[in-house]
């Protein structure tokens, strides 16, 4: 008698073990989807970042999406999910910091010009009250 509970207890543990070792390499395969939304979202910020004059005002940071982005695409190819979404993430943030560089560099070269108008304004107004 001990033998054959011996004998069940060993069967049932191994079908234990088969259904949790199918249910965790399911779960594994399951995990980590493509993250396809994710890199159309950074490919996006990265091309905004560009448009925005991003290369001539914030090259550092639009280098530094480019890059990661360029990463983030060799990780989908080679279907490393984690990698490539966390790179992709790292761009996404790169661009919108060099696209509000862009923008705050761009901000500031228009302001600086309509001060310098209003001096030369003010110039042509004393030169002419005098």
């Amino acid at each position: 008698m001990k033998t054959s509970t011996n004998y069940r207890t060993k069967s049932l543990l191994a079908r234990i073990g088969i259904v949790l070792g199918s249910a965790a390499m399911l779960a594994a395969c399951a995990g980590v989807q493509p993250p396809h939304d994710q890199m159309a979202t950074s490919k996006a910020a990265v091309d905004t970042a560009i448009s925005t004059g991003a290369n001539e005002f914030a090259p550092a940071q639009l280098k530094a999406a480019t890059e990661k982005m360029t990463l983030a695409e060799k990780a989908m190819s080679d279907k490393n999910y984690v990698i490539a979404t966390q790179q992709a993430e790292q761009a996404l943030v790169d661009a919108q910091l060099a696209t509000a560089m862009a923008r705050a560099a761009k901000a500031k070269k228009s302001a600086d010009a309509l001060q310098e108008d209003s001096r030369i304004l003010r110039q042509e107004i004393d030169r002419k009250t005098n």
